[in-house]
């Protein structure tokens, strides 16, 4: 069986509070792209759970990453036999995109239709929430309001169908846990849910990322990208979670192509929303 995980972007991000556990609750709509890695999964020859990665590097032991992890989860609860998976990273990582998150999911449904074994999504997606905390978006893999730490979900109608994405992937990484170090929670000034329901050429100063401040002073590449952004014709620009991709949401394809070119040394992907 072959799939295609797919990123996500946020719209808005709001750090509400700092948690007992470490963690921060917030408020974000997740929203799948269609930037895409492939992953293969068949029956092992060999009678070995194995795992290649291809494209991107992918900087972890085999064991520890998020693919094989997923799929020891799943022979921990499930008669799942052993299996031959084969990555190839297309999605940039560290980049508040999610594709590892979105390549665990993929496993646990993929492992679920092969072997038919007939679980829920809903308890594939409580599954998906011990590996990491926006990995349970992936399983239902449609635009959702995340609350908690990520992994509270609730279905959400946002009206940017239609429109382009500009994608822009420059060649620094933000590291997560710095990032929150660097942000004062505190309860959103308005209801994210409404919000995101204005038209888009109105959410610029109001659908905000709460990691942009403090990224953008250590980053100054990526703010001056956000302007190009907007300045190119994109009707609202951000970052996606705690960066470093930066992108903007385009009514016309030909705009977004053409300034996708004045990005050098950055990875750029256009895509229909």
């Amino acid at each position: 069986m072959i799939t295609f995980p797919n990123a996500k972007i946020n719209l808005g991000l709001n750090i509400v509070s700092r948690r007992p556990d470490g963690y921060h609750n917030l408020e974000t709509v997740f929203y799948p792209i269609a930037v895409t890695d492939v992953l293969e999964i068949v029956p092992s020859t060999s009678g070995e759970t194995t795992l290649q990665c291809y494209g991107r590097t992918v900087d972890c032991p085999v064991e520890k990453n998020l693919v094989m992890r997923a799929y020891r989860l799943m022979e921990e609860h499930y008669a799942v036999p052993a299996v031959e998976m084969y990555l190839y990273k297309h999605i940039p990582d560290g980049a508040g995109l999610g594709g590892g998150s979105s390549d665990a999911a993929h496993v646990l449904t993929m492992l679920n239709a092969m072997f038919s074994l007939g679980v829920s999504e809903d308890r594939l997606a409580a599954l998906a929430a011990t590996l990491g905390a926006d990995c349970p978006f992936f399983v239902y893999n449609r635009p959702m309001l995340a609350t908690g730490i990520g992994d509270v979900l609730t279905p959400i109608d946002v009206n940017v169908q239609g429109k382009t994405l500009l994608l822009v992937k420059p060649p620094v990484s933000v590291s997560t846990k710095t990032a929150y170090s660097h942000v004062a929670p505190a309860p959103a000034s308005s209801d994210l849910r409404t919000d995101v329901s204005l038209p888009l050429p109105m959410w610029d100063g109001v659908v905000k990322n709460d990691f942009e401040p403090s990224v953008f002073a250590a980053y100054p590449q990526l703010w001056r990208m956000k302007l190009s952004l907007l300045r190119g014709g994109a009707q609202y620009a951000a970052m996606s979670g705690s960066g470093s991709s930066i992108f903007g949401i385009f009514d016309d394809v030909k705009m977004a192509e053409a300034l996708r070119d004045s990005f050098e040394g950055c990875d750029t992907f256009v895509t229909a929303l």
